[in-house]
C-alpha cells in the first residue's frame, strides 16, 4: 500500500518537469534561430568588407596595378561624382526600366507557355522540341535580328531581355506543374472537381513555389542580359556606363557600374523572395531551399 501511495505523489512533479522542458524547448530553438540568423548576417556583410579591405591594401601597396584595379577609395570618389551630377541615377533608371519591361513580357508569356505545356501532353509533345532547340541559342546571337526588326530603339533591348526571361519561366513553370504530386490530383478527382477547379485550387497553388524560384532566377538573368545588350546598343544604362568607361580607360567609373549591377541584381532577387514569402507563407521552406528544422 505504501508503494502504491508513493507513485501518485511523485507523478505531478514528473509532469511539471516534462512540461517545463517542453516549454523551454521552443525558447531554446528560437534563441538558436536568432543566433544563426545573426551569424548569417555578419558573414554576409563581412565577406564584402574583407574583400574591399584586401583590395584597398593590394592597390595602395602596389601588389596590383592601380590603373586596372583602382583602390575602393577612388571608386567611391567616382561614385560620389556620378551621384552629384545625377548621371548614375539616369543610368540606373534606364537599366531598371528595361529589366522591368523585359521581365513583364517574359514572365507573362513564359508562364502561359509553361502552363500549357505542363497541363497538356499533346501541347508538350508538339512545342517542347522546338522550344528546347531555341532555348540553347544564345539570345545575344538573336539580338542583331531584333535590331533589324525593331530598329535602333529600346524595343529591341526589351524584347531581347523578355526572350531570355521567357525561356527560364517556361522551363520552371512546366517543371513545377509536372512535379505536382499525384496525390493532389487524386484528391481533386475524389471531389469530382473539373479541369478548371483542379487547376485553380490544386495545380496552380502547388506549382507557385517553384514558379517563384524560377522568377528569382529570371530576374537575375534579366540583369545579365540587360548589361549585354547595353554593351552593344544603348546610349544610356549601367551596361553603357561600364563599356563607355572602359573605352576611355576610366577604371573607377567602370567599377562603379559593376558594383551598381551587382546591387541591382541582389535587390531585385531579394524583392522577389520577400514577395514570395509574403504571398506563400506556407511554402517558406521550399522557397528558401532549406530544411524546416534549420529555419
Amino acid at each position: 500500500m505504501a508503494q502504491t501511495m508513493q507513485k501518485p505523489a511523485s507523478a505531478p512533479g514528473n509532469v511539471r518537469l516534462v512540461r517545463r522542458e517542453a516549454s523551454a524547448t521552443p525558447e531554446r530553438a528560437a534563441v538558436r534561430r536568432r543566433r544563426r540568423r545573426l551569424a548569417e548576417i555578419v558573414l554576409g556583410f563581412g565577406a564584402p568588407v574583407v574583400l574591399f579591405v584586401v583590395w584597398q591594401v593590394a592597390a595602395t601597396s602596389g601588389a596590383v596595378n592601380p590603373l586596372f584595379f583602382p583602390p575602393p577609395t577612388e571608386v567611391w570618389k567616382a561614385a560620389l561624382q556620378l551621384v552629384e551630377s545625377g548621371e548614375l541615377f539616369d543610368h540606373l533608371w534606364a537599366s531598371l526600366t528595361r529589366v522591368l519591361i523585359g521581365c513583364a513580357m517574359g514572365v507573362v508569356t513564359g508562364v502561359a507557355a509553361g502552363i500549357a505545356l505542363g497541363a497538356s501532353r499533346w501541347v508538350r509533345a508538339t512545342l517542347e522540341p522546338l522550344l528546347s532547340a531555341l532555348y540553347t541559342v544564345p539570345k545575344l546571337a538573336i539580338f542583331p535580328l531584333l535590331l533589324l526588326i525593331f530598329g535602333l530603339t529600346d524595343t529591341a533591348l526589351n524584347v531581347a531581355i523578355g526572350m531570355t526571361v521567357f525561356f527560364f519561366m517556361w522551363v520552371s513553370t512546366m517543371a513545377a506543374f509536372l512535379a505536382v504530386s499525384p496525390g493532389h490530383r487524386e484528391v481533386a478527382q475524389s471531389f469530382q472537381a473539373g479541369p478548371w477547379l483542379t487547376f485553380r485550387h490544386v495545380l496552380f497553388p502547388a506549382a507557385l513555389p517553384q514558379m517563384f524560384i524560377g522568377l528569382r532566377m529570371s530576374v537575375s538573368v534579366a540583369v545579365l542580359m540587360m548589361v549585354g545588350v547595353e554593351f552593344t546598343q544603348a546610349n544610356k544604362g549601367i551596361g553603357y556606363l561600364i563599356w563607355y568607361s572602359w573605352t576611355l580607360f576610366q577604371a573607377p567609373r567602370m567599377y562603379v557600374g559593376i558594383v551598381a549591377v551587382a546591387l541591382m541584381g541582389l535587390l531585385l532577387s531579394n524583392v522577389v523572395k520577400w514577395v514570395s514569402l509574403l504571398v506563400l507563407p506556407w511554402a517558406r521552406v521550399e522557397i528558401e531551399g532549406g530544411d524546416r528544422n534549420l529555419l
